[in-house]
């Protein structure tokens, strides 16, 4: 069969491996993709709000499955789309509806759909322009330090944590007043802060039954010891030590059986991945955020530990047989170190050369902001966070120092890494 992936990130990439190794594939087309995924399969230059371009793209390439990978084209209602389209509505697309993607694309919808079906998370409100005095009296009545989340998209940056209550009010009023992140911030939620460790779960779902696969950790903060900005991702492990069978069977329990059962009541077309952003406080679990897509750099090590055909998943998803599936988890380690642009997750150069990416021996390199140069085919940096370094091991480390050392042999001007990635687990 012939698939096409929306995406361009290390997310896509990763997935393009892994649909490429299935026997199920017969050719694969990556919209727009990147210099990694040219390499198994057909990149399509098309943006993904041109649902249009393409519409027209899986006519002519005569594609049998859609996957989509990023949550603005699911947000934006890329499945409805196809569904109103009488070419296109017997083509499946592995994503949420429009209505279902809400989890992610609204921080208001989430929090509410929780609270309706006893899901355990933070305390909250929301606020818009209207009603900034009252949000200014919930921080009051909150102690320090202070989550303010703007209710829409906004590319992973639209959390702040602020230390002292001026700074929340400042930021507060500044994403209402002066829009800091656009229209993401026309409405912010104010959550009480949790104490604890965060961890990534994700579930593959056909709208009725549901299969768990590989936990995961990422690193959002910039700097080692997860200081400076927020960034989309600065590395990943997988498993996670702290998230053993006891725990997992409490997270199934208290949140991913109510969250699929949930969305079934309320008759929410919901099928594909589901993102559950966990926080562990004290031994139990709390959600932070749903996505309704995999994350990124989890993929990167969720994905290579998943021994499953990718495929097959996805045609159990289509055909609403996934009960029918068993996952398999290979029992290594897989840790994921990304390479950033200098100055990412500010202002960064673009067109910088990459060197030494066959060099990176057993480590996979997953390409995110990357690009061919036209005329001389060379690879370039072409975005803030540049590839994916990910490694098996045996433990944690061994894993990690695998992918150290395939970091240390691939460069480009303003390479950027964190260097202590799974820090917080080795104790």
């Amino acid at each position: 069969m012939n698939i096409l992936l929306l995406g361009s990130g290390g997310r896509e990439h990763a997935l393009a491996w892994k649909l490429t190794r299935s026997p199920l594939l017969s050719r694969l087309f990556i919209a727009p993709g990147n210099a990694g995924t040219a390499s198994l399969g057909t990149n399509l230059s098309l943006r993904l709000d041109d649902f249009k371009g393409i519409r027209t793209a899986v006519l002519d390439h005569r594609i049998s499955m859609v996957v989509v990978g990023p949550e603005d084209p699911l947000v934006n209602g890329i499945r409805d789309f196809f569904l109103e389209d009488n070419l296109l509505k017997g083509i499946p697309v592995i994503g949420p509806s429009r209505q279902a993607a809400m989890l992610e694309g609204s921080k208001d919808f989430a929090k509410q759909f929780m609270i309706r079906h006893g899901i355990p998370t933070a305390r909250f409100r929301t606020f818009d322009r209207t009603t900034i005095s009252n949000g200014i009296e919930f921080l009051r009545s909150l102690e320090a330090p202070y989550v303010l989340k703007a209710d829409g998209l906004a590319a992973g940056k639209g959390v702040i944590i602020c230390k002292t209550l001026e700074e929340a009010i400042r930021e507060f009023t500044s994403m209402l007043e002066e829009e800091k992140f656009g229209a993401a911030s026309f409405k912010v939620v104010i959550e009480e802060f949790l104490s604890g460790i965060e961890l990534s779960v994700f579930i593959l779902t056909d709208g009725k039954s549901y299969k768990i696969l590989p936990e995961a950790k990422d690193y959002k903060k910039v700097g080692e010891g997860d200081t400076g900005p927020n960034t989309g991702g600065m590395g990943s492990v997988s498993p996670v030590p702290f998230a053993g069978p006891g725990f997992m069977q409490q997270v199934e329990r208290q949140v991913i059986r109510p969250t699929v059962d949930g969305l079934r009541a309320e008759g929410i077309d919901y099928t594909g991945f589901i993102f559950f952003g966990l926080i562990k406080v004290g031994d139990n679990p709390f959600v932070i955020e749903y996505n309704c897509r995999l994350g990124d750099p989890e993929t990167e090590v969720v994905i290579p530990r998943l021994q499953n055909d990718l495929v097959q998943l996805f045609k159990a998803v289509a055909d609403q047989a996934l009960h029918a599936e068993t996952i398999s988890v290979d029992s290594r380690t897989a840790s994921t170190v990304m390479l950033v642009s200098k100055g990412y997750p500010g202002a960064y150069e673009k067109g910088k050369v990459i060197t030494g990416i066959e060099n990176a021996g057993e480590s996979l390199v997953f390409h995110s902001g990357t690009t061919l140069r036209p005329d001389s085919g060379e690879v370039i940096t072409s975005g803030g966070r540049v590839m994916a370094i990910t490694s098996y091991g045996s433990t944690m480390a061994d894993a990690l120092g695998k992918s150290y050392k395939a970091a240390g042999k691939i460069c480009f001007d303003g390479k950027c890494f964190r260097q202590d990635i799974g820090f917080d687990l080795t104790n």
